[in-house]
Formats: structure tokens, C-alpha cells, sequence
């Protein structure tokens, strides 16, 4: 049969109106909404709402350093202010769970809390609410509770630490060199939080940065059993200041230490941040993680629904891992040269933080190790971390979970 032009015409107009309803109806349903690519993305971040909950608040230099991570991630992906709640001075108990519970009950769809108890709050809260993605800083459980939506995070501080050290060691050669004290009385002193592998990690690598640069040096450590305790603190570095520590660092919250070295007159290598302003004095410089770089894989993820890593390790390279600036007034001629050459070999694997070859223990080179990865409650050993010459920390996981008790470094009390 054959078709008129008039009809032909009329079929051409059908087909091309169904075409476009069809197009149109894709577009409803939310299958085409917007163009692939970055554009894409932000708008969706932009619409996530986050939550963070913080083991003290800005007087913790701990805490004031994830806060300040927080705001500077947010800010760089275009989250309002209303799309961003923080929750401080939640303690390591249920109150944790109940914070994130809240949380969610207010429509975060990204949960961040970050302190190492937190955690087995946390993964209650995720497993009750499995469309919400939690994260967590300085935890051990990710990988084997192998829950979609919680994850674990933490960066190669160690390797900061170790920077850190070197600076250490170039005041000690210093005074040293000046005569304020002899090569074998250059003793160091720590204070320390917890004999947590997080700690011992913290304060290991920060002897070994130093004896890469003073060969003599010792250190004594004392634990506060605190997180955040001023008064216990400022009193734990005295203490080592009286028992002839020269020089003094930490891994603990608040401005004790670095005040009572100020008072004494002692340097000191702080944490978190730069205490140049309280202490111009002693300062000399300060490590620290820069959690930014984290927050904003972690919140991206959520908002494009991808996979975030069950344990997430940054590095000098990701930005991770800082050092604040060298403050001149305290620190030897050379630190800043020092620590440049240092980190350039870190980042070029020419050094390790934890080669076997540079620490005994108990006279001893450590050739094999058994570290407690996947965390039980005898903490019994149970992945060989020990290859190719060195330790490998924060490679079988997020945590640190080197604990060892090397040569060189004495315990003053271990009831934490």
C-alpha cells in the first residue's frame, strides 16, 4: 500500500514526540538529572550534612586540631554552616553512642568521632543505622567487623614524630656543642598518655629522629593515665625536668608541658599545633596530623555513594602529615635544612622510621615481631610486621601498633 506524503509527514511527527517524551520521561525519573562530572559532585556534596563528635572541645589541642580540620574541609567543599553539627566534650562511654544516635536523628549522613574509646560506640550506632557512614579516628576494629558504613582512619604520624625528633637531636648537639651539658647527659623526656601502641609508636619514633642526629641521647617517660589533664601533665614534666631531662616533648592534650618548660626555661617539641605564642622561649616545633585531607576523601565518598577505605592511612605525601613552622628563637642553626633532608629521604623510602638497624631491645636486633592487627582482648600477636630490614607500621592497618620497648628509653611508670 502506498502511503500519501500527508500521511508519511503526520507518522515522522508521531515518532519524534514519542521520542522526546521518552527523553523527558528519563529525566523524571532521575536518570539523566545533571551532566556527569565534577559540577555533578559538588552539588551533591554540598547537600550532604555532617556530624563530628570531639572527646573535648578547643582547649585541647588535640581536639582544637580535628575542629580546625572539620571547618577547613568543610569550607573547601562548599558545606554550610547548618549542614555541619560538632558535638564536644562527649567522654568514651554510652554518651558517644547517643551523640551519634542524635546525630543522624538530625539528618547528618556522615558521622566522625576522634578519640580511640569512641569506637566501639560508633560501630553501634552503625550497625543500627546502616545508611549513615561512620568514621573513626585512631581505631582498630574496621577491618575485621567488615561493616560497609564504618571505617577507620589515621595518618603516618610516625613519620612526623621522627622529623620531629631530628629536631630534638640538633638542639641537643647544640648545647652540646656549647657546653650547657656533656654528650652523655643529653636525656630527653616525654610525656605520655597511655602505654597504648599509639603512644609507644608516638614517642618511639621521636627517640629515633632525635639518635639519628645525637647518638648519646636517652629519654625517660611518664604517663599521666589522662588524655587531658593540665595539672598532671604540667606535673609529669617537671618531674622529668627535675630528673634531668633537657629537653622535653609529648603526646598529651593540653599546655602543662609546654608551660612548665617555658617556666624552666627548657625546649620543647609540642604536639598538635604551635605553642609559640604562650611559650616563644622553649618552642621549637610541633607535629601534627592534618585531617582535612581525610575529611574531605571521606565526605566526597558519601556524597558520590562510593566506598570509603576500612582503613585510610595518610601520608607526608597526601598532606597528612605536617610540621608546623621552625621557631627560630629556640631551635638550633640548621633545623629547618635538617628536617628538609630528612623528610626528602622519608619520602623517597631512603630511610624508615623503624629500621631494625638503628634500635636493640635488650641488646638485641629485632628480626621478627608478632603485632596485634586484628585487635582481641588479650591483645595476643598475630600478623609478622617485621620484612625487608624494618617494621612496617600502619601498613596492616590504619592504628599504629608498633609497641615495642626498644633500648634507650625508660619507663618511669607503666600503670596506664
Amino acid at each position: 500500500m502506498k502511503l500519501s506524503k500527508k500521511i508519511v509527514a503526520v507518522l515522522l511527527a508521531i515518532l519524534v514526540v514519542a521520542a522526546c517524551f521518552a527523553g523527558c520521561s528519563s529525566k523524571d525519573n532521575g536518570e539523566t538529572t545533571a551532566p556527569a562530572g565534577d559540577s555533578a559532585q559538588t552539588q551533591a556534596v554540598t547537600d550532604v550534612k555532617v556530624g563530628f563528635i570531639f572527646l573535648h572541645d578547643e582547649n585541647s589541642t588535640y581536639d582544637l586540631n580535628f575542629i580546625n580540620a572539620a571547618k577547613e574541609a568543610c569550607k573547601n567543599l562548599g558545606i554550610p554552616d547548618e549542614n555541619v553539627i560538632m558535638k564536644t566534650n562527649i567522654p568514651e562511654n554510652e554518651q558517644c553512642y547517643e551523640a551519634a544516635a542524635d546525630l543522624v536523628d538530625q539528618g547528618c549522613e556522615f558521622v566522625f568521632a576522634d578519640s580511640f574509646s569512641h569506637e566501639d560506640y560508633l560501630i553501634q550506632a552503625a550497625k543500627e543505622f546502616p545508611e549513615v557512614q561512620f568514621c573513626h579516628a585512631t581505631g582498630t576494629k574496621a577491618h575485621t567487623e567488615m561493616l560497609d558504613n564504618f571505617h577507620n582512619a589515621f595518618a603516618s604520624i610516625y613519620e612526623g614524630r621522627y622529623l620531629a625528633g631530628v629536631a630534638a637531636g640538633m638542639k641537643l648537639n647544640e648545647m652540646i656543642e656549647a657546653g650547657d651539658i656533656k654528650a652523655e647527659e643529653a636525656k630527653m623526656g616525654y610525656v605520655g598518655a597511655y602505654t597504648y601502641a599509639e603512644v609507644i609508636s608516638g614517642y618511639t619514633s621521636f627517640f629515633l629522629g632525635a639518635k639519628s642526629v645525637c647518638p648519646t641521647v636517652t629519654m625517660e617517660v611518664s604517663f599521666t593515665g589522662s588524655w587531658y589533664d593540665e595539672t598532671a601533665e604540667k606535673e609529669a614534666a617537671t618531674k622529668l625536668i627535675n630528673n634531668g631531662c633537657v629537653l622535653i616533648s609529648q603526646h598529651a592534650d593540653s599546655m602543662g608541658a609546654p608551660t612548665a618548660c617555658e617556666n624552666a626555661g627548657v625546649p620543647n617539641i609540642s604536639y598538635n599545633g604551635s605553642t609559640v605564642s604562650a611559650c616563644p622561649n622553649t618552642f621549637i616545633v610541633s607535629s601534627r596530623i592534618n585531617w582535612a585531607p581525610y575529611f574531605e576523601y571521606a565526605i566526597k565518598a558519601t556524597a558520590a555513594g562510593e566506598a570509603i577505605d576500612a582503613d585510610w592511612t595518610g601520608t607526608l605525601a597526601t598532606g597528612s602529615v605536617e610540621l608546623t613552622e621552625v621557631n627560630a628563637q629556640a631551635a638550633a642553626e640548621g633545623t629547618q635544612e635538617a628536617i628538609d633532608a630528612a623528610k626528602a629521604d622519608l619520602e623517597a623510602g631512603k630511610i624508615h622510621v623503624f629500621d631494625t638497624a638503628n634500635f636493640t631491645v635488650e641488646g638485641k636486633t629485632l628480626d621478627t615481631y608478632q603485632a596485634d592487627i586484628d585487635t582481641d582482648p588479650e591483645f595476643k600477636g598475630d600478623t609478622e610486621v617485621i620484612s625487608d630490614g624494618y617494621f612496617h607500621e600502619s601498613e596492616y592497618r590504619s592504628a599504629p601498633a608498633f609497641d615495642v620497648q626498644i633500648d634507650g628509653i625508660e619507663l618511669l611508670n607503666t600503670a596506664f
